[in-house]
């Protein structure tokens, strides 16, 4: 069985970081460790919110118990998102340096969760530089939000042309594989929301249907989602395209349920079974 140590936020209400990808990784079939970097009452994008940000100590401490079991060795993958200040940054090198030490097939999935177009940066300050510069080139796949990859590369992304010319930017840097989970540009359909998968051997876009409003938490199970079929399909527009099909259900059964937080157990047939599929194109 296919095993993912995930290192994310945590919500006591609605559905971001852990609280979204940990029960849509276990409907993929996925066995997880969810690691929390902050448990809130809520996600950042009500404006407040209560509750701790772990400390650096209490994360690796988590991580060493289940080094302790022998767990780590059967981890296939380590997905992180949110990250609750920079200093945790340092403890998931770390995480990720063990996990390659008990299984050096591991991979490494970062999601640099920092921003987004409309929003802006809406993470502690140092953390964007954080991911930048350190832990950027230690991964191995990275999603970005089409806002994430314009700062990770310095670079803009108005056209098909420039997210490609981005993302070649940012592989540069150390990562194999950059999804870019959300893209809107002046060339593709202003009625479709894309995501962008570019390799050294490739680039593919999916679109599907823009859906208002947007969701918190889409960019945490698109992550989850393309990670989880990469490692059950082994190719990237497979699972791309697994990946639009997942994430399109729960965020059309969301937007047809009027609630403002993923409707992801209302969505969960959907996930292992998605209604919809979409068409991968080559674009390079």
């Amino acid at each position: 069985m296919t095993t993912i140590l995930s290192i994310q936020s945590s919500v006591a209400y609605g559905h971001v970081g852990n609280s979204a990808a940990t029960f849509l990784l276990m409907r993929m079939g996925v066995e997880v460790h969810p690691v929390l970097t902050v448990h809130y009452s809520n996600s950042t994008a009500y404006g407040t919110w209560r509750g701790p940000v772990l400390s650096v100590d209490d994360i690796r401490e988590v991580i060493l118990g289940i080094d302790e079991r022998g767990a780590l060795a059967d981890v296939d993958a380590v997905l992180t998102g949110y990250q609750g200040s920079a200093a945790i940054g340092e403890a998931v090198l770390d995480a990720v340096a063990l996990v390659r030490a008990r299984n050096p097939h591991a991979l490494y999935c970062c999601d640099p969760v920092m921003g987004d177009i409309g929003r802006g940066f809406f993470v502690a300050a140092g953390i964007p530089e954080m991911y930048r510069d350190r832990i950027v080139p230690q991964a191995d796949i990275i999603t970005p939000n089409q806002f994430e990859l314009e700062f990770l590369t310095g670079r803009p992304s108005s056209t098909l042309d420039e997210l490609l010319t981005a993302a070649d930017a940012l592989r540069a840097r150390g990562p194999r594989i950059v999804v870019v989970t959300s893209a809107v540009t002046s060339d593709l359909s202003a009625e479709e929301v894309s995501m962008l998968a570019v390799t050294a051997d490739g680039a593919w876009v999916v679109s599907t249907p823009k859906l208002a409003p947007v969701f918190s938490g889409s960019g945490d199970i698109t992550s989850a989602a393309f990670l989880a079929s990469y490692l059950e399909l082994g190719s990237v527009p497979e699972a791309l395209a697994k990946t639009a099909a997942v994430v399109f259900a729960v965020l059309e059964i969301t937007a047809e349920s009027g609630h403002a937080e993923l409707r992801l157990v209302k969505a969960q047939d959907a996930i292992v079974n998605p209604p919809r599929g979409f068409v991968v194109r080559q674009v390079r």
